[in-house]
């Protein structure tokens, strides 16, 4: 059986949609609950599949997972039976690696394979080893599989990450937190997505300050408590139906988000000439398009820059806007993948390093592409939606790993987005 994500042209998006819990979060929260033998409840995780691969590693540690509705689980870790992460869950997802912290700071020891996910450049784990052996970590890498243990336990130490790896960050941040003595990450990531699993370790009884900021101190405790804590919602799910309303000269309300965590992704938007308000409570931005979408520069960087996850959502943006527009990738160097869809679907695009130059056009026409990554997929959906005729996106399984329910979230709003699975 074969599938493809097949999306016809409906006009201007127009409604309401919900945005959920943070992929990017939720996952790391999930790696998190193994510091503490006591209950925890993660409410607000979003159905995908990453999530569920996350859980299955959890499963095969020995974790003990309930699943109390569609977004909640209740996981209790008193019975962790082993520190060995099978090659099969570690291969489908980078995120996993992520693990490697906390098992290494509750047991002095963790076995883990080579990570896989994504094909967006190398995103070596070098950065997180040099902090495991800042804490005094012994690391050998094999072949295809790193061991890092502490047969005395981590020590407090000072941390200089050479790039601010949001991984590496939060990798070296669990770590710490049952490590003896205060640990310094400098030139941390500052992503909301650290600042919400700092404070979830808090509500367990850590002690994590500057979260959030490029400097952050963990003080060691002996043991973690349990604890309740909601998944932050998705900055990349809202910026991706953000633009959805935008590149369709739609009138979109994004809910359950948090606005101070996309404003380069708003500020943008009002460069091309699109209306964007935010209520009082920063809970919810709604978008109205412009017929005539002016043409504008966009570069990449940590947070609070613009996510590289947004980067190909906006580049389908600018192949449809008036004039030439610039796209700088400073974050990974293998994320022009997408460039070679939208060029299939008459885009004008010309790569140079980590650099595009696009010269906008009257209309993109519908054509057989791929997901070639999660956001790549986005950007081929996005692009399907004003397309001339109809698009087929294939290897829809990219897609279905960050988005939860799209389908029906873009139907929703007057899209016609469909999958279609067919015989070989």
């Amino acid at each position: 059986m074969k599938e493809y994500i097949r999306v016809r042209p409906t006009g201007p998006l127009k409604g309401e949609v919900k945005i959920d819990g943070a992929k990017n979060s939720g996952l790391k929260l999930l790696a998190a609950t193994l510091l503490t033998k006591e209950e925890v409840i993660i409410r607000n995780l979003p159905n995908l599949k990453d999530v569920c691969v996350m859980l299955d590693v959890l499963r095969y540690l020995g974790s003990s997972i309930e699943k109390l509705d569609e977004k909640s689980y209740r996981i209790k870790n008193d019975k962790i039976s082993d520190y060995i992460t099978p090659y099969e869950l570690m291969n489908k997802m980078r995120a996993s690696f992520v693990v490697t912290g906390p098992l290494l700071s509750r047991f002095g020891k963790s076995i883990t394979y080579m990570p896989g996910g994504c094909s967006i450049g190398a995103r070596p784990v070098d950065l997180h080893l040099k902090g495991f052996e800042a804490l005094g970590a012994n690391v050998h890498i094999g072949i295809d599989a790193i061991d890092v243990s502490s047969p005395n336990g981590l020590k407090g130490g000072y941390v200089y990450l050479d790039f601010p790896s949001v991984g590496a960050t939060e990798n070296i941040l669990m770590a710490a937190i049952l490590a003896e003595g205060v640990t310094t990450i400098d030139n941390a990531a500052q992503e909301p997505e650290i600042t919400d699993l700092a404070n979830f370790l808090n509500k367990l009884g850590a002690n994590v300050k500057g979260a959030g900021t490029r400097t952050i101190k963990i003080t060691g405790v002996k043991e973690l408590k349990g604890g309740e804590h909601a998944v932050m919602p998705d900055r990349i799910e809202a910026a991706t139906y953000m633009i959805a309303s935008a590149i369709t000269n739609g009138d979109v309300v994004v809910k359950d988000v948090v606005a101070s965590h996309l404003v380069p992704v708003i500020a943008k938007l009002r460069e091309t000439g699109c209306t964007v308000e935010v209520n009082d409570d920063e809970d919810e931005i709604r978008v109205i398009g412009t017929p005539h979408l002016k043409a504008t520069n966009i570069k990449t960087l940590p947070y609070p820059g613009l996510a590289t996850d947004v980067q190909s959502q906006f580049m389908t943006l600018l192949t449809i806007c008036e004039g030439d527009s610039i796209v700088k990738e400073t974050v990974f160097e293998n994320r022009f993948m997408h460039v070679a869809e939208l060029q299939k679907m008459k885009a004008l695009i010309i790569t140079e390093g980590n650099e595009a130059r696009i010269k906008g056009v009257d209309k993109l026409i519908g054509a057989d592409v791929r997901a070639t990554d999660l956001r790549a997929g986005a950007s081929c959906i996005l692009a399907g939606l004003v397309a001339e005729g109809e698009t087929k996106v294939y290897d829809t399984y990219h897609i279905y790993r960050g988005y939860n329910d799209f389908e029906n979230k873009f139907n929703s709003l007057g899209a016609d987005v469909s999958l279609v699975q067919v015989e070989e």
